[in-house]
């Protein structure tokens, strides 16, 4: 077998393996709650018959490997079962909220990841100057600040004092791309300043390790640009790490959006999750935590596939 076959298969299969760990450690986790799902149902007036036939509805009484095998059994048939708090079946509302966090997600990828690359050329090109102190400092001043505190600052300034965006991101079906992207400027402000410095700083480590081969040597003996040797022959051979970081930052603005979007009461999957918490509303909170950790695990795969593909040495073996 094809060494590059045989790693990517390998990585598959592991993702495969992990994600069915996170779908034990989700089922596990909501059932240690504290509380009784049936009591939070139908509140502390319920008489102890009609506690028990709800717990009996629900399967409750059920052994606790007997409802994950079922649980597991529908999740694997696309079935994610019904919302305890509205009797709805979980997949068509999950299946809305996460298309707009994809979407909120992708809008702020589209800023960050060009942006931090390129920041992170010019921090190597201008390597130990006022560019590139410039740049770290204000990156890493970007990441040392929580994400509900870059909220607020975004909504007291640009929304408070200079009514520039809307404070709260309101989307809704057949809303024109326009206003949709109006309406989530601070959320996508907010991620980006969350992710730019993490991409940034990874990205300039990368290129200067590069920086250190004998052909960028080479280059600049030839008379090539700075930027030229930079871009064109250390960025390339840097992009499996750069890959990386990348995809991990991707994975959080899928995963991580969560305060984001409580802070804006974006109708995303953070604020679906949150809501249906409070509730006590366990097979929601089962459901959104897989789709996590499934989003999570694939691009952390799709990020290991793309730097064994971009290694010269699996791709041409002798």
């Amino acid at each position: 077998m094809h060494p590059v076959v045989k790693l990517v298969s390998q990585r598959l299969a592991l993702g495969l393996i992990l994600l069915w760990a996170a779908s034990v450690l989700i089922f596990v986790g909501t059932q240690v709650l504290p509380g009784d799902v049936a009591q939070s149902i139908l509140g502390q007036s319920a008489t102890p018959e009609t506690l028990a036939n709800l717990r009996a509805e629900l399967g409750l009484n059920e052994p606790a490997i007997s409802r994950y095998f079922g649980w597991l059994g529908g999740v694997v048939q696309g079935d994610l079962g019904n919302a305890l708090s509205n009797g709805q079946p979980i997949a068509p509302a999950l299946g809305k909220r996460l298309g707009n966090t994809l979407f909120l997600a992708f809008c702020a990828a589209v800023i960050a990841v060009p942006l931090a690359i390129l920041l992170g050329l010019l921090s190597v090109r201008y390597r130990n100057r006022w560019p590139d102190k410039l740049i770290s400092t204000v990156t890493l001043a970007t990441i040392s600040v929580p994400e509900f505190l870059l909220g607020y600052i975004a909504v007291y300034f640009l929304s408070v004092q200079f009514r520039v965006f809307p404070s709260l991101s309101t989307v809704y079906d057949g809303m024109a791309l326009s206003e949709k992207l109006y309406a989530i400027s601070l959320p996508i402000l907010v991620l980006v300043l969350a992710v730019l410095g993490h991409m940034m700083r990874m990205t300039r480590a990368a290129i200067l390790n590069v920086m250190q081969s004998a052909y960028i040597e080479t280059a600049e003996l030839k008379g090539l640009r700075p930027f030229s040797i930079i871009a064109k022959h250390a960025l390339p051979n840097a992009i499996a790490p750069v890959v990386n970081v990348v995809m991990i930052n991707l994975a959080y603005l899928v995963v991580g959006v969560v305060v984001v979007e409580v802070v804006f009461v974006y109708p995303g999957m953070g604020q679906y999750l949150v809501d249906h918490v409070s509730k006590r509303d366990v097979p929601v909170v089962q459901a959104c935590g897989l789709v996590f950790a499934g989003v999570y695990i694939g691009l952390n795969l799709v990020a290991d596939v793309v730097s064994i593909l971009a290694n010269p040495r699996l791709r041409h073996p002798k």
